[in-house]
């Protein structure tokens, strides 16, 4: 009976905690961080506001657990689970599963009001602008690049640099989310933005296929021997 209090209490505080994020990150949204109160936010969540400090100990505390939970800190997540392990020797569908991924994140609500609140408060909040950029950025990005070493060295696809190869990839799906998502007076719809990634998918994945550079390599060497005879 006590561990079935327990697990009941702790599955309360997880649901409190949960309405606590979501709520703050809207209130952030709205009002900015340091616009926003303590007292407006438990209002919101339906606790006092002596309850918030059992779950977190302050304002900053709680923006923390928003970047640690969404943005590049969500897309590292997911390349942890084992839908992402078990595509480690499927470049193509590796690629259109974390873009595909991206583009529901994208469309999320959520999602767009933490980029409002991350671009307005990482450089007024202490350690938010590291913690985010550096820590979660830093971590998404070594995790890119491993996927594609293990490409690489099973002979999947030609790259002479892993790191630089998960950068172009990362690239090409920001540019296409700052065109659709973004920069637009609306977004796009959704086959608008699908057909946007497919044709970016295409591209990429030749650009990286098995034997690219080897043939480029056969091109130069041959060049080079043709050099040589000439000077000869």
């Amino acid at each position: 009976m006590a561990v079935h209090t327990s697990s009941a209490a702790q599955a309360a505080a997880s649901t409190t905690r949960e309405r606590i994020l979501t709520e703050a990150l809207d209130l952030f949204a709205q009002s900015g961080y340091g616009g926003a109160s303590m007292r407006e936010l438990a209002r919101r969540v339906g606790i006092r506001e002596s309850s918030l400090y059992n779950h977190f100990p302050g304002k900053a505390a709680i923006l923390e657990a928003i970047v640690s939970e969404h943005g590049p800190a969500s897309s590292a997540s997911r390349l942890e689970e084992p839908r992402y392990k078990q595509l480690a020797r499927q470049p193509a569908a590796f690629c259109r599963q974390f873009a595909l991924d991206l583009v529901e994140q994208w469309s999320d609500p959520r999602e767009h009001q933490f980029q409002k609140v991350i671009t307005a408060e990482r450089n007024r909040v202490p350690g938010i602008r590291a913690k985010f950029a550096d820590h979660f950025y830093a971590r998404e990005q070594s995790m890119m690049t491993d996927y594609f070493r293990g490409f690489a060295l099973a002979g999947l696809i030609s790259t002479p640099d892993p790191r630089e190869t998960a950068r172009l990839f990362a690239a090409g799906l920001i540019y296409i989310r700052l065109e659709h998502y973004v920069m637009g007076a609306a977004p796009s719809p959704r086959p608008k933005v699908i057909e946007a990634i497919d044709r970016y998918l295409a591209f990429f994945l030749s650009l990286i296929a098995a034997g690219h550079d080897d043939g480029n390599k056969k091109r130069k060497a041959k060049g080079e021997t043709r050099g040589k005879a000439a000077s000869d």
